[in-house]
């Protein structure tokens, strides 16, 4: 596995549009912002289903394991903007600030549905913020930061509206799967079997595996095996001490040899070899202090 490299504090990717291809779910260290200008899409996040529409921004925890089912037929045009909180704290002392950081933490991941003015406004942040990252020089590069603190002011003031009740799905068949992904992220390390989601939903397994594939792009159970696996990653992340058989089990493998190579075909290197990435990175760290 390679070393890791040091993080960038904001990535940002504007207007992407290439052919959309099937994605894995994945996670990161850093907060997202999320922007969807065109296409067709549901997005699942955590236990959330969100079907977006143009002029939707999902503010977004990236440790939460998450993936876009896009429809092909249509041109999937989105912007991301990747970032460390630490560099935002930062960037904010100067300032009389406010905790512009605190929707991320405290909504999760959420979706805001910007119409009118407020669309407007963010949209033509996101332009400024490419026009800015593009010229390269120092000066440009200082207003580029300057210029993601306004939107991540904008995007504070929005979330201090009232919230909606609850989600709203456009047919049973994204509730349902929405009721099946929350009983996974509740369950995900017991010995799950689709009779339990039939007796559970009282709906035909059949019918409970294909609407999943049909709404989230992976079938029920490779949803479970990447949940497993992110959750692993982060036991890993979290705690140096537990080794690779402590958290096999804990994230609910009956065997050690499926998790080793489950792990490796989602992550590229064994769980082995991840751990002791990590240990040394830890190590280095410690030495460099």
């Amino acid at each position: 596995m390679p070393k890791p490299k040091s993080a960038v504090p904001i990535q940002y990717k504007y207007r992407m549009s290439r052919p959309a291809l099937q994605m894995e779910f994945h996670s990161h260290p850093t907060y997202e912002i999320y922007y969807f200008h065109e296409g067709r899409c549901n997005y699942l996040i955590g236990d959330k289903i969100f079907v977006l529409q143009p002029g939707d921004l999902i503010l977004m925890n990236g440790m939460t394991l998450h993936c876009p089912n896009v429809d092909s037929k249509y041109p999937y045009v989105r912007t991301t903007l990747h970032f460390e909180p630490s560099h935002v704290r930062g960037l904010m002392q100067p300032f009389q600030s406010f905790d512009v950081l605190q929707p991320f933490r405290e909504l999760g991941n959420h979706r805001l549905h910007l119409k009118g003015e407020e669309r407007e406004e963010v949209e033509a942040l996101l332009e400024r913020l490419d026009r800015l990252r593009n010229y390269g020089d120092p000066i440009s590069q200082n207003r580029f930061q300057l210029a993601f603190l306004d939107l991540l002011q904008v995007i504070y003031r929005l979330c201090q509206q009232p919230l909606e009740a609850g989600p709203e799905f456009p047919s049973e068949k994204e509730r349902h799967v929405q009721e099946m992904i929350a009983f996974v992220e509740r369950n995900y390390h017991e010995d799950l079997h689709l009779e339990q989601l039939e007796n559970r939903f009282h709906l035909s397994k059949y019918y409970l595996a294909k609407i999943f594939k049909d709404v989230t792009g992976v079938t029920l159970f490779k949803y479970i095996y990447q949940r497993r696996i992110n959750q692993a990653k982060i036991m890993f992340l979290l705690d140096k001490r537990l080794t690779v058989t402590d958290v096999c089990f804990q994230v609910g493998f009956k065997h050690l040899a499926h998790f080793s190579r489950t792990f490796k075909e989602q992550v590229g290197c064994t769980p082995e070899q991840y751990r002791k990435t990590l240990l040394q990175a830890s190590a280095e760290h410690t030495n460099d202090s």
